[in-house]
């Protein structure tokens, strides 16, 4: 991983840059075009939103303004729980991709494990996938029950896992697992919000050594861990100080006192558990 066009090799041979831009709670419009472009100016080839974000369409302009040819941009959009279910995911896709501007989406993930209605959900998806629309397919916020859940019956594997993910939640079993199928974990919210984590010494001194910010260490250490990850950001420094985190390597030891942080402590939903 020595540059921001670096990529993971999903399963199925498609390229998924390690590092990309999420745009979770950023405004449709003016704000998340802004992020967007800037993000492809810096050189990020990555962009994740969601129905749910309800930016798509903002997301799309970007990209098309860009100049950078469509192939070159891996784009990430995910179904929303009240879309959930064969043939309302089948709508809700081409409702995404009108709102995005493209001819076809580079991931496309169920956002929940709905009770009841992930598996249908997926089947939609594996049609997609087979009908040419989505270049790869996958899930969020999966644990591993419901991951074997899907394994049991599904035709095509899922691709990706996108999950909470960050030192204070390591979800060591979940990505043991996932490497094991060959399901690419990604980390959303991998700085965990209200900047607890960048006030924490261990990763303060780790910083200081390499003349990095704890943020930017945390990113690393996703990376060591070959887990792809999408901080959002709306701020150009914070969007470029985030992508420059190519040039050093943390130690074994580091990697471990990192590990040490965590406390299987969420701030979002628990997947087990969720009402929306």
């Amino acid at each position: 991983m020595k540059s921001l066009q670096d990529a993971a090799t999903l399963h199925n041979g498609v390229r998924m840059p390690w590092l990309g831009l999420g745009v979770y709670k950023v405004e449709e419009g003016d704000e998340v075009k802004r992020a967007v472009r800037t993000a492809l100016e810096v050189g990020y080839r990555h962009v994740d939103t969601a129905a749910f974000y309800q930016n798509e369409e903002g997301v799309g302009q970007a990209i098309r303004e860009s100049g950078i040819p469509r192939d070159q941009i891996f784009v990430t959009t995910k179904v929303w729980n009240s879309d959930q279910g064969y043939e309302s995911t089948l709508k809700a896709f081409h409702t995404s991709l009108k709102k995005l501007g493209f001819d076809y989406i580079d991931l496309y993930l169920v956002h929940w494990p709905v009770k009841g209605k992930y598996k249908e959900t997926y089947k939609a998806l594996e049609k997609l996938y087979k009908d040419g629309f989505v270049r790869a397919i996958g899930v969020s916020n999966f644990q591993i029950h419901h991951l074997e859940d899907i394994l049991a019956d599904c035709e095509i594997k899922p691709m990706v896992n996108q999950v909470e993910f960050h030192p204070r939640l390591t979800q060591k079993p979940l990505l043991a697992f996932c490497k094991q199928h060959h399901i690419q974990l990604e980390a959303w919210s991998p700085l965990m919000r209200g900047g607890e984590l960048l006030n924490e010494p261990t990763l303060i001194n780790i910083a200081q050594k390499y003349e990095k910010t704890p943020a930017q260490v945390i990113l690393r250490w996703d990376l060591q861990h070959e887990v792809v990850t999408i901080p959002k950001s709306v701020t150009p420094e914070r969007i470029a100080q985030n992508a420059n985190i190519f040039d050093f390597t943390l130690t074994k030891e580091e990697m471990d006192a990192i590990d040490a942080l965590n406390e299987n402590r969420r701030i979002g939903p628990d997947p087990d558990n969720f009402d929306f």
